[in-house]
């Protein structure tokens, strides 16, 4: 899918690591929530509440997991992200990304 219809985005951006993660939420119908975001290069940690499935769109970037290794990730794949978690990145390259919460 290319785009979403129909839905409400939140005009403020949430803006993390001094500005080199910035994403705006955006609200479907349904009730759902995705957040669509880029990622400049560098080293992040993420604390997280709900899981979450992280979309990479485009760019490339290692992720660490709770109880697993360093796994590559690449434009086009996803990981899940469990809940009431914290995660780290090591970006690559500038990436763009949705994160839904599930």
């Amino acid at each position: 899918m290319s785009e979403f219809n129909n839905v409400s985005v939140i005009k403020k951006a949430n803006v993390y690591f001094d500005g080199n993660v910035i994403s705006r939420t955006v609200k479907f119908a349904d009730g759902s929530t995705k957040t669509l975001g880029f990622m400049q290069a560098g080293e992040y940690v993420f604390n997280v509440g709900v899981p979450e499935i992280m979309e990479i769109q485009s760019g490339e970037l290692d992720v660490l997991l709770p109880n697993e290794d360093w796994k590559p990730v690449k434009g086009g794949e996803a990981f899940n992200v469990p809940e009431n978690s914290q995660f780290k990145m090591r970006v690559h390259t500038p990436t763009d990304y949705i994160c839904s919460f599930v």
